[in-house]
């Protein structure tokens, strides 16, 4: 029969499954076929919602524009293509997982590591509230009567991703492949349909909106000029959501199997080939059918139902035009593997913030709890810490994906051109000491960050002025205020660690030792606690009391007398019942008389078997305890006195703990796998 303490422990297991021993740690590196899906999954479900936030741009100015979108979806692919060139070189030259940090750190200096960092940490938590709303929309696309429910699903979902990805990297990985792999198939798929069937069988592509009008809003019906460009970048940033997650990869070399250069390098190849692809026939197929999108679904003359039901999202509306209606399997088929592999894009994130967030951690930017890896060899810290982040965000803005989009993607850039041009400094240092071929190689990797970083450059400035005023401010708010963040507890870190240097008097002996034992009864507890302050010997040793109610200690007194205990009692008064504070003033007096006598406190205590036994029993040891700690000079001994519950206790601890390190080399134990 299970015992309270493995019913305790039965959430956990079941969430985290069995825990994984530290020397097995290489188990849960990644071959190619699982890394794509686990850091590739955001770029490649970004074509679910990349095509759909052009086309909300373009219609602010009704339909006179949509004729940019083409274009607009090749300058997109275009700088696809070359940042997924420059983070190649990327992994080769940094391939321990650092990524654009590491390489703004070795390049450009503290100040540029701290700002992409603060970006990247920023960006994970909005991936992780962008793809999960996206996908509820997609939810909500097939089944509109949960539209009342969008922000509980969607926090549930973050929950769900949070408890996978805790149970570890592989186990992850295997749950994500497969949606992964059925979402690109289902639209490679849909694509090769549409394009058969609207370029070889004369078939009409007709999405359900085609038929729709759009008033263009107030100051876009005569756009020309700086104003007509201006709108074209403003709908080219929007669209440029589709590179969101490509620096993933970079910052997870280290989760690959060896040549872990090569395999990430590949890995890239594969998903920024996979994502061209899909963005650019998904957009032409929205463009065949004539698919109309608005920010508010009301701006749709001919929407009757806009107050009540929500507008399908693009991808559902080219499914069902593709595939012969919203009632058939391909559209279904689309719009679950649509809705699974969004909410499971947030996996980039959780993969790419622990990771980060290990790394700032070992160089005390970060709280050193974030560099521990849990049960399942995962940073369990950081996983929690992004989901919590990631909830809040989703409740503040109702799941909102069109809302929320307007903060993403200025993280990703700020990251992408710190990290582009640190490059172009590598290259320049590394050639000074190359030679012949290995020279022009470098040559041709800087050139292509040369580039990348000028793109990236160019398209940061236009994400910044056309998103400033849609909720960007935000996010340009809440980097510095990370940023600065991370410099105090650098700073903080960095304090104790000078306080920590040994120094000449680190090791000056006290003059003496002056033991003092608290005393509430004469029990086993506290003839245990005497018993050991005698065993050290002290110089001198003083049992102390303090009087909150004269009746408790005359009955000490004539206990102490009869047990014949050959050390005086010390009663402290206390008129107004306090217990902590003359024992604290009583230690001070002896450290002021004798500044370099150490003075050690001993408090006796018995341990109970569970928890709740704790609240039963007075607290002001641990009121005392906490309070001497502040002391100089003087320490503080917990003398346990363990009860028949707390033996029983620790025997299941030590039943649920397994087995001891080396016991399964001796053969104490089997091995758990070999059966």
């Amino acid at each position: 029969m299970p015992s309270l303490s493995d019913l305790g422990q039965l959430p956990k297991r079941l969430v985290l499954g069995r825990p994984v021993r530290s020397d097995r740690a290489g188990e849960s590196l990644l071959p190619k076929r699982l890394a794509l899906p686990i850091f590739a999954s955001d770029p490649l479900s970004s074509v679910a919602y990349a095509t759909q936030e052009i086309l909300i741009v373009l219609t602010l100015a009704g339909t006179a524009f949509l004729f940019l979108a083409p274009w607009l979806a090749v300058a997109v692919v275009l700088l696809l293509v070359v940042v997924v060139l420059s983070y190649r070189q990327v992994v080769h030259a940094y391939p321990s997982g650092g990524g654009d940090y590491e390489v703004a750190a070795k390049n450009h200096g503290r100040f540029a590591s701290l700002v992409v960092a603060s970006a990247l940490l920023t960006d994970y938590v909005l991936t992780v509230a962008v793809s999960v709303s996206a996908g509820t929309d997609n939810i909500i696309s097939a089944f509109p009567q949960l539209a009342q429910h969008r922000v509980l699903i969607a926090v549930v979902l973050v929950g769900f991703l949070a408890a996978a990805n805790l149970r570890g990297l592989r186990e992850s990985g295997k749950s994500f492949a497969v949606p992964t792999y059925l979402f690109v198939a289902g639209i490679m798929v849909m694509i090769v349909t549409g394009f058969i069937e609207y370029f070889f069988r004369d078939a009409s592509l007709v999405a359900e909106s085609a038929a729709y009008t759009i008033t263009p809003e107030p100051g876009f019906d005569n756009l020309t000029g700086v104003a007509l460009l201006f709108f074209a970048l403003r709908a080219f940033a929007s669209g440029c959501t589709a590179l969101t997650g490509v620096e993933a990869i970079a910052n997870g070399v280290p989760a690959f199997k060896p040549p872990k250069s090569k395999n990430a390098a590949t890995t890239l190849a594969l998903m920024g080939g996979i994502a061209a692809t899909m963005f650019a026939g998904v957009t032409a197929l929205a463009l065949f059918s004539g698919v109309k999108y608005a920010e508010f679904p009301c701006d749709l003359e001919g929407f009757t139902n806009c107050e009540t039901e929500p507008q399908r999202t693009v991808i559902a509306q080219v499914a069902s035009a593709v595939f012969g209606g919203d009632t058939s399997i391909g559209f279904f088929y689309i719009q679950a593997a649509t809705a699974l592999v969004l909410i499971l894009a947030a996996n980039t994130a959780f993969n790419g913030f622990p990771l980060l967030g290990s790394v700032l951690a070992q160089d005390r930017y970060m709280p050193k709890q974030l560099h521990t890896r849990g049960d399942k060899l995962v940073y369990s810290n950081g996983i929690l810490l992004l989901a919590g982040f990631a909830a809040l965000l989703i409740v503040a803005f109702q799941a909102d994906s069109t809302r929320l989009i307007q903060l993403y993607i200025i993280g990703v850039f700020t990251s992408f051109t710190i990290g582009q041009w640190g490059m172009v400094r590598h290259w320049n240092r590394e050639m000074k000491t190359a030679e012949g071929a290995e020279r022009k190689q470098m040559r041709r990797s800087q050139v292509i960050n040369t580039i990348g970083g000028s793109l990236t450059t160019v398209v940061l400035v236009i994400i910044v002025l056309t998103k400033f005023t849609r909720g960007a401010w935000l996010v340009i708010l809440v980097m510095p205020f990370i940023y600065l963040l991370m410099r105090q507890i650098n700073r903080h870190y960095t304090h104790v660690a000078d306080q920590l240097v040994p120094s000449g008097d680190s090791r000056t002996l006290p003059s003496k030792v002056h033991a003092v034992v608290l005393v509430n009864k004469v029990h086993k507890p506290t003839l245990r606690a005497l018993a050991f302050a005698r065993a050290t010997r002290p110089d001198q040793l003083t049992a102390l009391t303090v009087n909150v109610d004269d009746a408790d200690t005359r009955s000490l007194q004539a206990d102490w007398d009869r047990y014949d205990i050959p050390i005086p009692l010390t009663v402290l008064e206390s008129p107004y019942r306090e217990i902590t504070r003359p024992v604290v003033d009583f230690v001070k007096d002896i450290r002021r008389d004798s500044p370099r006598e150490l003075v050690v406190v001993f408090v006796p205590q018995y341990v109970v078997g569970h928890w709740w036994e704790n609240v039963l029993h007075n607290q002001s040891a641990l009121r005392l305890r906490s309070r001497l700690q502040f002391q100089p000079g003087v320490m503080i001994t917990t003398v346990p006195w363990q009860l028949e519950g707390s033996r029983d206790r620790d025997e299941e601890l030590q039943r649920n703990a397994g087995p001891a390190p080396g016991d399964l080399r001796r053969g104490i134990v089997d091995d758990p796998d070999s059966a």
